[in-house]
């Protein structure tokens, strides 16, 4: 199995999680609390702006724009998710959730797409690289603490 197709499956497992937890749970079950910082919905609306990010750099990529060092992910993300928090809880849960599956559909979908000639310019590939192919690790890292916060 080629790198891209182990990241595809990998982001595929995921996302079926993802879209698994979204299909169980009410409105009242999205808005409880995963943390004293976020709700259900609200994580996953995080990961939704995360991999609408990813989205927009490998659109970039298809286009052949050129990626420039403002595309860089900072070393500390913290004030991203700190600065974004109140505008993600604004958004209605079931909205919220809804958006996840959408954006994380969408950023698969294309990564599957892409040529292997822009597979090579993403991480993993390019550990340089800004634009990350590999949606699962951040999915799955936040799908454990809300399924964790559930069983609790």
């Amino acid at each position: 199995m080629s790198e891209q197709s182990s990241e595809i499956e990998r982001n595929r497992a995921e996302l079926k999680r993802m879209r698994a937890i979204v299909t169980r749970l009410d409105d009242e079950e999205l808005s409880r609390p995963v943390n004293e910082s976020w709700t259900v919905a609200g994580v996953l609306a995080h990961v939704a702006f995360w991999d609408g990010r990813a989205l927009f750099l490998v659109e970039k990529l298809v286009r052949g724009e050129p990626l420039s060092p403002s595309d860089e992910e900072p070393e500390d993300v913290d004030w991203i998710n700190d600065a974004t928090r109140p505008l993600i809880h604004a958004i209605p849960p079931r909205r919220a959730a809804d958006l996840a599956l959408s954006l994380a559909e969408a950023v698969d979908e294309r990564l599957a797409s892409l040529k292997p000639e822009l597979v090579r310019k993403t991480w993993p590939s390019d550990p340089t690289s800004p634009v990350n192919a590999s949606r699962a690790e951040h999915r799955g890292e936040h799908l454990d603490e809300i399924e964790a916060s559930l069983r609790n």
